[in-house]
């Protein structure tokens, strides 16, 4: 149970006052929760900012640079409201100090506001952007107008947070400065020697601090206080992968004893030979199988690395050891997918293949679930409706997890939390840098396929301006002509005023127009049924060119399509960029990637593209995407491809982690249930971030 002190912050956000129903589903998309329900005041409070804004600049209104923030003070000589109807001519105020005049400019404001806020004769301050126009000074929309005896109402120094269309700073402000006061004085669970060497502040101090700063150290990344947030974050992660793996151990893992049949006749069915790193791969997983010990292993491999054909070779061990093995994947698309990889090769092998997923019809759900509680299905394959309470394994040796770059531990638990205690194997097809590995997965033991199958061509990379995409439309014509196959990304489903970035909907309309019916459009607005029927369009050849959003990076694999063009790419991060350049060169035909830009590039813009035209190296990207990505990125965004932090930084706070693992495993053999009193606030710190699922995992717990 989440002790009852943490009530105050798990309260929906949408108890915080001026919060109703469409703010709270604003808030829960900018904080990546699934609806307004799942979204609570401790997301508010976790929400970071990632600049400052410094309103102490009195230059004075003459020496005040152009697009500088700064603060004056001045007197309001006269208003000048728009001709009557004249809605589009803006509403003028002029003030003065001893050094110049200045002009402030509202657009659809109300004139008695005005006069109110701004009386003529009387003395104001005023804090926006300064505008130069033909050696006059102007400022649209101030930020702050305050008149001089409510001075102390104006933030001098004010933290700057990522926003999403439809919030203002001033709302979000509110509902962050509710967010504090809710915050109790919680028990302290770090170690009193630890924290005094790293003069970290209390949880309430470093919250406050991050809130409200006074400065640009405080929200530096290492400053104390948010080197105190990123420390609890590490070690609420390092605690629950413990306490996983502790449990894992706990429960011995039944011994797989194979003798090779099932995995000869697999292989023979194949039209070539497998790579070095996938036999080894599989004497590890087939290692560590044989022991009494449950195997608990990390896959990487790179797109078109034949992770899929070792997990086969995994659960045909299994089966032959008189087991039944599982493969869970995230989507349904990739569940079906990795049905028509690996029927053909099991049924070459005898084996029989089942498939579960949430959507399918009633009866044949049944079917599916009596021949898997009879063991008649060998290896069933499905998204997480693999381990809801229905399904009832005859004998369940191996569960392999398709994560696909989402580093789900969530899925690990639930199974374990089920009672069954197969044996193991996590496949990710980003490859990800030993410190995110650590992050993410603990202590993992971890297998990497690092060479392409045999056959595969590389992919020919190029970068082109956007001025050019006649030249790439044209020769796109062509190669359809003669058959060929490609996709186009973009990184919007529909216009908005916001960007000036191409839909998909738009682009999709364009390309239909130049190159005729055979364009297909997918994004994920789009419901289950309608992708599949596109991308079935797309795999059979009805559809020669398919536009797209992003929904395409993972997992989508159609061999025949040789041409990738990535629009904007520009936008897109590393790891993205190269999952998507990985759903071409697929089969035995030259492919190329082209990626459109939008200049002047960037130092980091620059950096990315030519990172993906000089290599198609996966290990390599990910440690670069690592090096590249901007601070604020980082922490201010979620990105896929690092696990969720709020706070911390692997690269900024990378040299905590490795403490925080070790603090954590000391607790664990000191104290495995927690029933200390550290062991006790580590409970509330679990729990405060989220770990709910790892608390179950204590006898006591």
């Amino acid at each position: 149970m989440r002790p009852a002190l943490l009530d105050p912050l798990f309260a929906s956000v949408s108890s915080l006052a001026g919060v109703g129903p469409k703010l709270a589903d604003t808030l829960a998309r900018l904080f990546g929760r699934e609806d307004a329900d799942d979204c609570r005041v401790i997301d508010v409070l976790f929400h970071a900012p990632y600049a400052l804004i410094d309103r102490r600049k009195q230059p004075g209104i003459a020496l005040a640079p152009q697009g500088a923030i700064v603060t004056v003070t001045g007197r309001v000589d006269r208003h000048q409201p728009p001709p009557n109807s004249r809605s589009n001519v803006p509403y003028r105020v002029y003030l003065h100090d001893d050094t110049g005049e200045l002009t402030l400019v509202f657009f659809h404001a109300k004139s008695s506001w005005l006069e109110k806020s701004l009386p003529e004769g009387e003395t104001v301050i005023v804090s926006g952007k300064i505008d130069w126009f033909n050696g006059r000074a102007s400022m649209v929309h101030p930020d702050h107008m305050v008149t001089e005896d409510r001075a102390g109402e104006l933030p001098l120094v004010e933290p700057v947070y990522p926003l999403t269309a439809g919030l203002s700073p001033k709302v979000l402000r509110r509902a962050i400065e509710q967010s504090l006061e809710r915050l109790p004085d919680l028990p302290e669970w770090l170690d009193a020697a630890f924290t005094g060497k790293q003069r970290f502040p209390s949880l309430k101090e470093a919250f406050d601090c991050l809130h409200n700063p006074r400065d640009e150290a405080d929200i530096d990344p290492q400053s104390p206080s948010r080197r105190r947030l990123a420390y609890d974050e590490f070690l609420a992660g390092q605690l629950s992968l413990a306490l996983v793996r502790q449990r894992i151990r706990k429960v011995a893992g039944r011994p797989v004893q194979d003798k090779g049949v099932l995995r000869e006749k697999i292989a023979a069915s194949l039209p070539f030979s497998l790579t070095n790193s996938q036999t080894l791969a599989i004497a590890d997983i087939l290692k560590d199988m044989a022991g009494t010990d449950r195997m608990l292993r990390l896959l990487q491999g790179d797109v078109g690395a034949g992770k899929t054909l070792v997990a086969l070779m995994a659960m045909a061990a299994a089966v032959e050891s008189g087991g039944q093995a599982v493969l869970m994947a995230p989507t349904e698309i990739l569940a079906r997918q990795h049905l028509a990889t690996i029927t053909p090769l099991a049924t070459a092998a005898g084996i029989t293949v089942e498939i579960l997923t949430g959507k399918m019809k009633a009866a044949e759900r049944r079917e599916a679930l009596e021949r898997i509680a009879s063991g008649e299905a060998q290896i069933i394959l499905g998204t997480h409706a693999l381990f809801q309470d229905s399904v009832v394994y005859q004998n369940l040796l191996l569960a392999v997890v398709d994560e696909q770059h989402r580093f789900g531990v969530h899925q690990r638990l639930r199974l374990t939390a089920k009672g069954i205690s197969p044996h193991m194997l996590v496949m990710t097809a980003t490859p990800i840098p030993r410190t995110l590995v650590l992050a993410a997965f603990g202590d993992m033991d971890v297998s990497k396929l690092t060479e392409k199958p045999a056959g595969r061509k590389p992919v020919q990379t190029v970068t082109v301006p956007m001025e050019r995409i006649a030249d790439i439309i044209s020769r796109l014509k062509t190669a359809i002509a003669e058959g060929k196959k490609a996709y186009w990304i973009c990184p919007l489903v529909e216009e908005s005023d916001v960007s000036d970035l191409m839909s998909a909907e738009e682009r999709h309309a364009v390309l239909t127009r130049e190159l005729g019916p055979g364009v297909g459009l997918v994004h994920g607005r789009m419901s289950g049924l309608e992708k599949d029927e596109v991308m079935g369009g797309f795999k059979a050849g009805d559809l020669r060119l398919l536009v797209a959003t992003t929904v395409v990076e993972v997992g989508v694999d159609v061999p025949d399509a040789t041409i990738m063009v990535i629009e904007h790419a520009e936008r897109f991060g590393l790891a993205q960029l190269h999952q998507l350049r990985g759903r071409v060169g697929r089969g035995a035909e030259a492919s190329s990637c082209i990626l459109l830009y939008k200049g002047p590039l960037g130092d980091t813009g620059h950096a990315r593209l030519s990172i993906m035209r000089d290599t198609e190296d996966g290990f390599v990207i990910a440690e670069e995407d690592l090096r590249l990505r901007g601070e604020g990125e980082l922490l201010g965004t979620r990105q896929s491809g690092t696990p969720g932090f709020r706070f911390a930084s692997l690269e900024a706070h990378g040299d905590l982690l490795e403490t925080a693992r070790r603090d954590a495993s000391y607790m664990i053999d000191k104290d495995p249930d927690l029933l200390s009193p550290r062991g006790d606030a580590l409970r509330t710190l679990l729990y405060f971030h989220r770990r709910d699922e790892a608390v179950r995992f204590l006898s006591a717990g």
